[in-house]
């Protein structure tokens, strides 16, 4: 399978725009929306401009950004594949605003499943689990109790890594997974 990578888009910038994409490939095959924030703390520590931070990334950002693509996809459809978090599900104390984000990365998944599904286009979503990125190595995680406890909590002894991730994207964008939408595929060595 051969993979088209044509949009880096930061919400801050603006509209998500395809113009480049449109005028080197003509078109959209594949969109995987990767892009997220987070941020731990007690509830007390909750501010309006942190919860709409990580929302306008998470959640709008995702929207806007499958909207734009959206009029690039043929007639003979595509795949969407959204990346989301195990946090909406495992929903640790101190993650509200991340959990609930992630949630609605879940939410938007099942629903554009089915408004796009008549257009032959799927959207899935995989929901790592604690991954060894740039931003948790930036955030000082890397080395630290938190990686240390998720070590623990984890039943194949590690984080995970960005290679982990890649293969079940890969797999749900391609024709191996055309029979899926809607779904969420939890990447978590088993946490």
């Amino acid at each position: 399978m051969q993979l088209r990578w044509g949009l880096t888009y930061r919400l801050s910038q603006g509209l998500p725009n395809f113009n480049e994409t449109k005028r080197t490939y003509g078109r959209v095959d594949i969109l995987v929306n990767n892009a997220g924030i987070y941020a731990f703390g007690p509830l007390e520590s909750v501010t309006a401009e942190a919860w709409h931070r990580e929302f306008k990334l998470n959640v709008l950002g995702l929207l806007l950004t499958t909207q734009a693509a959206l009029p690039l996809f043929p007639e003979t459809g595509g795949s969407v594949v959204n990346i989301g978090s195990r946090v909406s599900t495992v929903a640790p104390a101190g993650s509200s605003v991340s959990a609930a984000s992630k949630a609605a990365v879940d939410a938007i998944t099942k629903s554009l499943a089915k408004e796009l599904g008549p257009r032959k286009i799927r959207v899935n979503s995989v929901n790592p689990g604690v991954v060894m990125t740039e931003g948790f190595v930036s955030a000082g995680l890397a080395d630290s109790p938190m990686e240390k406890h998720n070590v623990e909590l984890t039943p194949l002894g590690r984080i995970g890594v960005p290679d982990d991730i890649g293969p079940p994207v890969v797999f749900l964008a391609s024709e191996d997974g055309r029979w899926i939408t809607g779904e969420t595929l939890i990447v978590s060595g088993g946490e």
